[in-house]
């Protein structure tokens, strides 16, 4: 089958001040280190702000995003071939997504999901609050945080994204639309990059390596 990713890389960045992807990252951009995270894919395409040209690695195509997530996937997916069987979906805050995660949620779909997400465990306590007052404290054992690259049975995600619904990530749409997805085991590195703090961590974290 191919695998076709769409690099999610228009948002407005914000909460963070700026467009945080095509910031400086350990001598590289953030939205190029996320681009490499999907190399293997058969294509990529990278969803734009407007104002925006593509300079960076090689794809296939690049499409401009829209005011939401969704509304940039749902783009992406315009530009994806017909004749693509799994498409994956990563957000370009996460530039230290390591390869290795693509091959995991790709296999995961090829195995029979609807689709997999790379999930980690939490260490935290969480709690569910409303107005300032706890009203539960979750049971961490059944719990994950979701993570990007994201695959998917390509019909699967089209039809989930048909209605043009939002989501903050394209599992919970395949979800809500009853498909099966499946959790592969993500890595804590891949942080997602919200605040000017996340990016010294990360930048940190790559020096590491």
């Amino acid at each position: 089958m191919k695998v076709w990713a769409i690099v999610v890389a228009a948002g407005r960045g914000e909460r963070f001040g700026a467009p945080k992807q095509f910031l400086e990252l350990a001598g590289r951009r953030v939205v190029d280190r996320a681009v490499d995270a999907v190399a293997a894919a058969d294509g990529i395409v990278v969803a734009l702000p407007d104002e925006v040209s593509w300079d960076g690695p090689e794809v296939a195509a690049t499409v401009v995003g829209g005011a939401t997530r969704s509304e940039s996937v749902r783009a992406g997916l315009e530009a994806c071939p017909a004749d693509a069987g799994i498409l994956v979906v990563h957000d370009a805050a996460r530039a230290l997504a390591p390869p290795r995660l693509f091959d995991r949620v790709v296999a995961a779909v090829v195995a029979g999901a609807d689709g997999a997400v790379p999930g980690v465990v939490l260490s935290d306590t969480v709690k569910r609050v409303a107005g300032g007052v706890v009203t539960e404290t979750l049971d961490r054992a059944d719990l994950v945080a979701s993570q990007t690259p994201q695959a998917f049975r390509a019909p699967v995600l089209r039809a989930a994204h048909a209605p043009e619904p939002g989501a903050t990530d394209d599992a919970a749409l395949v979800e809500a639309a009853g498909g099966t997805i499946m959790v592969v085991q993500g890595d804590p590195v891949n942080m997602k990059l919200t605040t000017e703090s996340d990016l010294a961590v990360a930048g940190a974290l790559l020096r590491l390596r």
